[in-house]
């Protein structure tokens, strides 16, 4: 744990708050010691970050339409992006995985490790305040764009959405139609519905990851 908070840049005062960020529901359901996972966490730090994104935006951009301001904001807080954020903290060595997400590459697993960076985003803010969460924050995941420099096109929902409003359609609609699978190992189909009557479909092993696996299968049916 020392050295995941020197990761981190913050020690914890209460480190049962980080234990819990670091907790999968997988192995919450499967252990006698802990119920609690990171699922409330992850919550409230995606409502922290956002917050904090939408602040620096802001302050940076202070010309930029509403519509600019919410696909950057987009664009920083995908999963993505947090993904590449736990990738440089070493996350997937400290998750607590349940023995079968273990095995199917929990660890690995792209929205598992997204979701580990919000719940520690909000693990700090509840240990140490809003100032040591926006600091993290900003070193992290708004160091790029405080230095100038505008994050790589990941968002596939965003893209879509955007290629829509140029056309003057409608804004696409998305619903998960399937989840099967064990509770710590669900997979989830999304369909996104397009104007005039088109849609197409994703998986993933989140409704988020799913959502922009459909979006990403709309955009190659539009150029193809």
């Amino acid at each position: 744990m020392e050295l995941l908070e020197r990761r981190l840049g913050y020690v914890f005062t209460d480190r049962s708050y980080l234990e819990t960020a670091l907790t999968h529901s997988s192995y919450a359901n499967e252990s006698l010691q802990t119920r609690h996972s990171n699922e409330r966490l992850e919550f409230l730090g995606d409502a922290v970050l956002g917050f904090c994104a939408a602040k620096t935006i802001c302050r940076l951009y202070p010309d930029m339409p509403e519509g600019g301001l919410t696909r950057l904001r987009a664009e920083l807080v995908c999963e993505a992006s947090l993904h590449q954020v736990a990738l440089s903290l070493g996350l997937g060595e400290y998750i607590r995985l349940g023995k079968n997400e273990q095995c199917n590459g929990g660890r690995t697993r792209t929205s598992i490790l997204a979701d580990c960076v919000e719940a520690i985003i909000a693990a700090i803010y509840l240990d140490g305040g809003l100032e040591s969460a926006e600091r993290f924050i900003a070193d992290y995941i708004l160091r790029d764009i405080r230095a100038g420099h505008r994050p790589a096109r990941t968002d596939y929902k965003t893209q879509l959405q955007e290629i829509l409003q140029r056309e003057g359609g409608a804004a696409p609609v998305y619903t998960i139609i399937d989840q099967t699978g064990p509770d710590h190992d669900k997979t989830f189909t999304a369909s996104v519905a397009l104007h005039g009557g088109a849609s197409a479909q994703g998986e993933g092993k989140s409704k988020k990851e799913a959502e922009q696996a459909a979006a990403r299968a709309a955009l190659e049916k539009l150029k193809s």
